[in-house]
């Protein structure tokens, strides 16, 4: 799997290998749906501090489509766990909702023909 990291803010760069090897572990199982990851970290209000940190986990998978996650916490790394736990149970429940079968029909209980 492929992982791109974004980040303008100097304070977020310095968590780029930090930020890919995390979004290897947590995507590990689902490397063969997942070709592609992108994490964006950014500091929404600058040096003020407050809840301002934010992740935004875009994933592209071969077969659900598009999933984007944005998590935003007081820190790089609460912000990156959240965002990315979000996107991995995201990507198997659309996956499962692809592959769900139809459940077969059952008459109603008291109209029995």
């Amino acid at each position: 799997m492929k992982v791109v990291f974004e980040s303008r803010d100097p304070d977020g760069a310095r968590l780029r290998d930090l930020a890919v090897a995390r979004a290897q572990f947590v995507m590990r199982r689902l490397t063969w749906l997942v070709p592609r990851a992108k994490v964006h970290l950014d500091d929404v209000n600058g040096p003020r501090g407050g809840v301002d940190k934010r992740c935004h986990v875009e994933i592209r998978t071969r077969r659900v489509g598009t999933v984007v996650i944005t998590a935003l916490a007081r820190d790089w790394r609460s912000a990156l766990e959240d965002a990315l736990s979000r996107a991995a149970r995201v990507v198997v429940r659309n996956w499962k909702r692809a592959n769900a079968r139809p459940r077969p029909r059952r008459p109603a209980l008291g109209h029995q023909a």
